[in-house]
This record gives structure tokens, C-alpha cells and sequence, in this order.
């Protein structure tokens, strides 16, 4: 969590305890390439919520949730995409 006091920001950590049998956790150390497993299942979380945060910006974007038109592909080629 980060708060903001007057103007400062800082970061707020927070332990918690997590049950993960060990072929998870050894498959868990293996993917992140950390050594210890604290830093490896904030790094697990971390990359959860960006890719639920882009699947949600995904669909909003597919439902026409903004408010400009999404370009095709002739104003793709055109900028050189």
C-alpha cells in the first residue's frame, strides 16, 4: 500500500502467512528466478493484478467504454504501425 502524508509518499508492507504445497512453491521460485519465496510470491501478486488490470482495460476498451474511436487498419498504415 502507499500513502500519501502531506505531500510524502511511502510505502506500507504487510506480512501475511500462505499455505502453497511444495511443488507450487518450487514452480513458483523457478518461474519468478527468486531464491526466496517472500520476494518471489510478491512478485507472483504483483503480476496477477497487472494482468487482471489489463484484461479489465481490454474489455472496457471492447465495450466502448472511451469516448474516441478505436483506428483501423487504414490509419494504422498510414502512421506506420
Amino acid at each position: 500500500m502507499i500513502a500519501n502524508l502531506r505531500g510524502l509518499s511511502f510505502s506500507v508492507s504487510m506480512k501475511i502467512t500462505v499455505e502453497l504445497d511444495d511443488t507450487t512453491l518450487d514452480e513458483l521460485l523457478t518461474a519468478t528466478g527468486e531464491r526466496k519465496k517472500g520476494p518471489a510470491v510478491a512478485q507472483a501478486v504483483e503480476e496477477f493484478l497487472k494482468r487482471k488490470k489489463a484484461r479489465e482495460f481490454g474489455r472496457l476498451l471492447m465495450e466502448g467504454a472511451f469516448d474516441y474511436p478505436a483506428p483501423d487498419a487504414a490509419d494504422e498504415k498510414q502512421q506506420g504501425y
